[in-house]
């Protein structure tokens, strides 16, 4: 039977991870929560340009990417991967008025705890990855670097544990993942010999540390 397992990929805008949470939503079987901010803006019909320059309108769409985010993962019971997790309260610190609101909002307290409780992995920028997409809160490589040091502000405030993925291969990539994941005892679906091997590998290890 396979663990409960909740997957976290954080980081800033083009880092990669939709795909790599896609690869492993495809690889494992997982549920995939996909990244809420897309769905908030095509419901208020807003333009890129307008959340550039309307201050209000930033901070509601910053506020229901938190809200939505929570709500998403709510509703998922059990194990899902998912391409982000608080990221927006970078965007929120860097673009809006709200942060202060939502530091204090009590359900920010309760879904850290459940964040810290899952695996978070931190996708770190190269600019091979920066592509406008006409979604994106900015795509010049020095708002992407911004970003990334307030995601990883936040995650050194929150006292979130983290898995840095700092190579730009996929190859690399994919074996970190598969590494950490197999470790905490989560395999490919439908490989039921190695789910089985892997909790008596585990208990080798453990024992000959």
């Amino acid at each position: 039977m396979q663990p409960t397992v909740r997957i976290y990929l954080v980081g800033a805008h083009a880092t990669g991870k939709t795909t790599l949470a896609r690869w492993i939503r495809d690889h494992y079987g997982l549920p995939m929560i996909s990244e809420v901010a897309r769905g908030v803006l095509a419901e208020m019909e807003a333009q890129l340009d307008a959340l550039r320059s309307n201050v209000d309108l930033v901070d509601r769409y910053q506020r229901q990417v938190f809200e939505r985010q929570i709500e998403a993962e709510v509703r998922q019971q059990g194990s899902f991967v998912s391409d982000r997790a608080f990221c927006n309260l970078a965007y929120a610190g860097h673009h809006a008025t709200v942060l202060g609101d939502i530091a204090t909002d009590p359900r920010l307290s309760a879904y850290l705890e459940s964040v810290r409780s899952g695996l978070v992995f931190f996708l770190r920028p190269h600019r091979e990855l920066v592509v406008a997409d006409g979604v994106r809160a900015g795509v010049e490589w020095e708002e992407v670097v911004r970003i990334d040091g307030m995601v990883k502000l936040l995650l050194e405030l929150f006292r979130i544990p983290y898995i840095p993925v700092a190579s730009l291969a996929m190859q690399e990539r994919v074996r970190l993942v598969e590494r950490v994941l197999d470790l905490s005892g989560l395999v490919p679906g439908g490989d039921r010999e190695r789910s089985e091997a892997t909790p008596r590998r585990l208990a080798t290890n453990g024992a000959a540390n």
